[in-house]
């Protein structure tokens, strides 16, 4: 052998071994960032299970007979699926829960476009159109978020109360139709956040400020108006507290107060119960699969816009 080639032989194929024996910290490196991703999806997995198990409960409990409600340890999969009991509790009701989920889906519809239409109506003016005394007004109109409902509660309700329409949907409808702070707050955020030159340019065009508004920066909003409009169903479906003292007659009720009605009526059969609770959050659990990405960009707007 050479001098050249043994240089070459002693020389090349020993120095990427001696690299690879002196790069340990990026092994140990890689080492601590899949040991800490395995506990991170350790910790999210059990938090799962955890938050899972009243929902899993819930469906199960639902397709039970009476007598395996109460057994312990619990009956997770009851040997017979009780499939009626579906039937059994949205028959029996009374009234039916047919006339609860028309007036919910009433309720929430109306709600949403009417808060659709002012909060985006009201942004655009304190966004866009210079007029005196802007800044002191959305200043005392963010105030009014700082007030409980408890505080205003009793003046509103007397207020109904004297022109007659407590016990109808108005006293549902008519406020959120009046806009409100919060939603108010983040359009108004996110239409600074577009350029004025568009509206400028609109303008030149011979557009006015109702043509802005629809055709130029409401298209531009759609995230923002999908978030609030996820936000405001979930609101008015699940709202318990408002319909509870608004509304008298049971065949005005919606979803959310029936089923506290319906416990009543059926205390003695909780699979009926259960079944009822799974059947009101459908629609929310449905929503939220279809706009998950829009439901958790809505935090992120909310925490991150202004």
């Amino acid at each position: 052998m050479t001098v050249r080639e043994e240089k070459a032989y002693s020389s090349t194929p020993l120095q990427p071994i001696m690299r690879q024996g002196t790069d340990w910290s990026l092994v140990i490196l890689k080492v601590q960032r899949i040991i800490g991703r395995i506990l991170l999806y350790a910790v999210l997995a059990s938090g799962a299970v955890l938050f899972a198990i009243p929902l899993v409960w819930m469906v199960s409990t639902s397709l039970k007979p009476d007598g395996l409600v109460n057994n312990m340890p619990i009956v997770w999969i009851p040997p017979e699926i009780q499939w009626h009991n579906y039937v059994d509790a949205w028959n029996t009701s009374v009234p039916p829960f047919t006339t609860f989920y028309a007036n919910t889906i009433f309720i929430t519809v109306m709600n949403i476009i009417g808060l659709l239409v002012s909060s985006s109506l009201v942004a655009f003016g304190f966004a866009r159109i210079r007029f005196w005394g802007r800044d002191g007004i959305f200043l005392l109109m963010i105030a009014t978020m700082m007030l409980p409902k408890q505080v205003t509660f009793i003046p509103i309700y007397l207020f109904w109360a004297k022109i007659g329409l407590v016990n109808t949907f108005w006293p549902l409808i008519i406020p959120e139709w009046l806009t409100n702070g919060y939603n108010v707050f983040l359009l108004r955020q996110f239409f600074m956040s577009i350029s004025t030159e568009l509206d400028d340019a609109a303008r030149i065009d011979g557009a006015g400020w109702f043509t802005i508004y629809s055709r130029i920066l409401i298209p531009l909003t759609k995230p923002a108006i999908g978030v609030i409009a996820i936000q405001a169903f979930a609101w008015n479906w699940n709202n318990y507290f408002d319909p509870l003292i608004y509304l008298n007659e049971p065949s005005k009720l919606t979803v959310a107060v029936a089923l506290r009605l319906f416990q009543t009526q059926q205390s003695a059969h909780i699979p009926e119960t259960m079944a009822m609770t799974v059947v009101a959050l459908i629609p929310v659990l449905l929503v939220f699969y279809i706009a998950q990405a829009r439901f958790i960009q809505g935090i992120v707007i909310s925490g991150v816009k202004g």
